[in-house]
């Protein structure tokens, strides 16, 4: 909206607030047994399950980076990857048959290339569990298409806002985009005995600085993330988890607000927050 007359930015602002657009999530994917964890599958459900019709979901997860070129999932039938190790043998049996669709994977990657951003097909890779876990709870159907999309490596914060900014106008197209990941995610400061409801102070208030940061949309600080936020280094030693929040706040679109769908920390410094984008008319009714 650059070449537009300064007079015309409200007018063309309000529009484009009006054009009808799903939602952009941003869910935590805790570990593999959140598949059992009835509190946080309620809220995701009791969110998603008020969706209109979906082509697709296209999703972005921290447990698939790639060198070099952005990778995008194109095969049909996508498999699961069990890409975790030491826990319960029936979660390496889950199944989330759920299908691919070329056709989209061929529209990401020419939406990434045309913002400068190189993208490849990939036929070949399946879903992560950053993928089919947090689905099976939003989508237990399993009958809305999958495409997974890879993250950088190395990744920078303006790097991941472009992504989402690149992707933003499947918003329109009745795909959905989901970035998966999490705010605090330390897995050395975990304390798996631990099964309360109240965080650690210093994960508690990294998170809730990211959350105001979140609901003021200001991209620009969270990019700052690791200069302006306290307790950053502790909270996001390694960037893979935070990222994908970077790429849903660059999916922002004129009149989105922020509907926080789960708040809640598990084993002590895990963050579970999750929250969507969407459209100031509809932030009630989901979908």
């Amino acid at each position: 909206m650059a070449d537009q007359p300064a007079s015309a930015q409200p007018f063309v602002e309000r529009r484009l607030s009006r054009v009808r657009r799903v939602p952009s999530l941003f869910l935590a994917h805790g570990s593999p047994m959140t598949v059992l964890d009835k509190d946080f599958a309620g809220a995701i459900y009791k969110f998603t399950s008020r969706q209109l019709k979906l082509r697709a979901i296209v999703v972005v997860s921290a447990h698939w980076q790639t060198p070099g070129a952005i990778r995008v999932t194109s095969n049909p039938k996508p498999t699961l990857i069990y890409d975790f190790a030491g826990f319960p043998g029936w979660l390496y049996e889950i199944a989330y048959p759920c299908p691919g669709d070329r056709a989209v994977a061929q529209m990401v990657a020419v939406m990434l290339e045309r913002a400068g951003i190189e993208a490849r097909l990939d036929p070949d890779r399946g879903l992560d569990h950053g993928v089919w876990v947090p689905l099976s709870l939003a989508f237990p159907a399993a009958t809305v298409p999958v495409v997974q999309v890879s993250l950088p490596q190395p990744s920078t914060p303006e790097m991941m806002l472009a992504m989402g900014r690149a992707l933003a106008p499947l918003r329109s197209e009745h795909v959905l985009l989901v970035a998966t990941g999490g705010i605090v995610h330390n897995l050395a400061r975990l304390q798996m005995d631990l099964d309360s409801p109240f965080p650690e102070p210093w994960a508690e208030e990294f998170d809730r600085w990211v959350r105001e940061k979140v609901g003021a949309l200001d991209a620009g600080a969270l990019a700052g993330y690791a200069r302006q936020a306290p307790h950053a280094g502790a909270a996001v030693p390694t960037s893979e988890h935070f990222d994908p929040l970077l790429l849903t706040m660059g999916t922002v679109l004129p009149g989105d607000v922020v509907y926080d769908i789960y708040d809640g920390f598990r084993h002590g410094t895990l963050s579970m927050r999750s929250f969507a984008l969407t459209g100031r008319r509809r932030e009630d009714r989901g979908f």
